[in-house]
């Protein structure tokens, strides 16, 4: 069906929950997926922190915001990511990452790894239990810590990038080291997380030199991968074809460009050593780990299966359509993507709130808001029109007040 929403200045928005429908009756729902996609899902926050006067300009601390989470909804958004067939991805997000400390983040992967999900999830290691960092020592010990505890879990650790390390002026070496200590002390496979500055400013001039190549290469066996969020699809295609050889992957983390990385360039696909139990194939394509996956994981999931199918034509409409998505709500500022994810899952009733932590809700335009509807409509994110008009409007009259 769908409804009409009558926004400011006479703008009329139309929206439709049967855009999927069509796409959907051409695959089969259950088939496994042809790449390994992960989710970063987000934290929903109990009604109560409306009460909270924290915020962006004056965060609130670790423990009071993790204090306010609504565990309940913040679970079932990762069994429902599960159930379209991907994985999690947990406690990655950088900027809440830092709002929630590690207790927060250790609260988020311990529940999920006991949610025993079909598809696993990717966990974040850091070094946030720290309440300071004295060297570089400390630093890789720290993260050895965490890699244990993810594993423990059940989680595929990934390396969440270091801010005290471009903030203390490391240089090439002082990144190898870093890196290859923390390799070297950790059981099992590990994958990595380059992140660009677009997302967080302290990763400016990370991985200096050719510091990243040397870690790659440094045992292939143990690091299985590399999840990348540069926004750069050049580069990202120049780095798939290094790693290839050697049995590693690139996690795709651009949402711009995903559609195409993923789909990748003519040639064959190969088995590679399983990953944290589950399959894995290697080949001129990019596997995923993107946070808009969380708000388009249905259509992202039936796009894939039509790639598999060979409808390679009615994949790149559909993952199209996502990407399109995806490139309004991680319109800059880039880190600040999470309002448009939480405000979608509250369009669809998955919560009842549109809260995040230090209402980063608020750090967006309503023009913001309503051109992600739309976009979500297009997408065949929106799943019951009438529920989602019904709230939008809510917040148009609300912001009109």
């Amino acid at each position: 069906m769908s409804a009409t929403v009558h926004g400011p200045d006479g703008r009329v928005l139309q929206l439709e929950d049967s855009v999927l429908a069509p796409f959907e009756a051409r695959v089969d729902g259950t088939a496994p997926l042809p790449r390994r996609c992960f989710a970063a899902a987000h934290v929903a926050m109990l009604p109560g922190y409306a009460e909270v006067a924290h915020s962006l300009e004056r965060p609130g601390p670790a423990d009071e915001i993790a204090a306010h989470i609504d565990w309940e909804t913040t679970l079932a958004f990762r069994e429902r990511i599960d159930r379209c067939g991907m994985g999690v991805a947990e406690a990655m997000d950088t900027a809440q990452r830092f709002e929630l400390g590690w207790d927060g983040a250790r609260a988020l992967i311990e529940r999920t790894g006991a949610l025993g999900l079909e598809n696993g999830f990717v966990g974040a290691a850091s070094t946030d239990q720290l309440a300071t960092i004295p060297d570089l020592d400390a630093l890789a010990g720290a993260m050895v810590e965490q890699v244990r505890f993810v594993r423990g879990c059940g989680g595929i650790p990934i390396l969440l990038p270091q801010p005290w390390l471009t903030g203390s002026g490391a240089g090439e070496e002082e990144f190898v080291r870093f890196y290859t200590d923390v390799i070297d002390a950790s059981e099992g496979e590990v994958l990595l997380h380059f992140l660009g500055e677009m997302f967080h400013p302290s990763m400016r001039g990370y991985f200096p030199g050719d510091s990243l190549r040397r870690v790659l290469t440094h045992d292939p066996e143990k690091v299985r991968g590399l999840k990348l969020s540069l926004l750069d699809r050049e580069l990202e295609e120049t780095l798939r074809a290094e790693l290839s050889p050697r049995g590693q992957v690139i996690l795709t983390g651009d949402d711009y460009n995903f559609a195409a990385l993923i789909e990748g360039q003519p040639g064959p696909a190969r088995d590679l050593a399983p990953l944290g139990g589950r399959p894995l194939s290697g080949g001129p394509f990019s596997h995923a780990l993107l946070g808009i996956f969380a708000a388009v994981t249905r259509p992202a999931a039936v796009a894939l299966r039509l790639l598999d199918a060979g409808d390679v034509e009615g994949y790149r409409e559909l993952m199209g359509r996502c990407e399109r998505l995806g490139r309004v709500i991680f319109e800059a500022p880039v880190q600040r993507y999470k309002s448009g994810i939480a405000f979608l899952a509250w369009l669809n009733g998955l919560q009842e709130n549109r809260m995040l932590a230090n209402h980063e809700e608020h750090a967006r335009s309503l023009d913001y808001y309503l051109r992600v509807a739309e976009a979500a409509s297009d997408a065949g994110a929106i799943e019951d029109a009438a529920l989602a008009a019904g709230r939008l409007a809510a917040l148009i009259k609300k912001r009109a007040g």
